[in-house]
């Protein structure tokens, strides 16, 4: 039953977003962590992450302009991660 309880927690803290979290002049972050098993990129983590920063910036009817992107791919016991720092232009 502890393994079941920590196995819940882990996988609800795994995919879990930063939000959008402002930086400096005017550049936000987001960052996520994928919960995909195994060793590839997390492109569905990407996909995640663009599109909560396209819906950030869409409320100003602006675009995302990308500053910078990190990707972490998973690997054995290791979970991918996604950093996007953007700009709504």
């Amino acid at each position: 039953m502890r393994y079941i309880f920590a196995l819940s927690v882990l996988l609800l803290t795994a995919c879990s977003s930063t939000g959008v979290v402002p930086m400096d002049d005017s550049v936000f972050m987001i960052a996520q962590r994928s919960a995909q098993v195994g060793f590839g990129p997390p492109d569905g983590v990407k996909a995640d992450v663009y599109k909560e920063a396209n819906a950030f910036c869409s409320k100003t009817d602006q675009k995302v302009e990308t500053v910078k992107l990190d990707i972490t791919d998973s690997g054995f016991a290791k979970p991918g991660n996604v950093s996007l720092e953007f700009r709504c232009k």
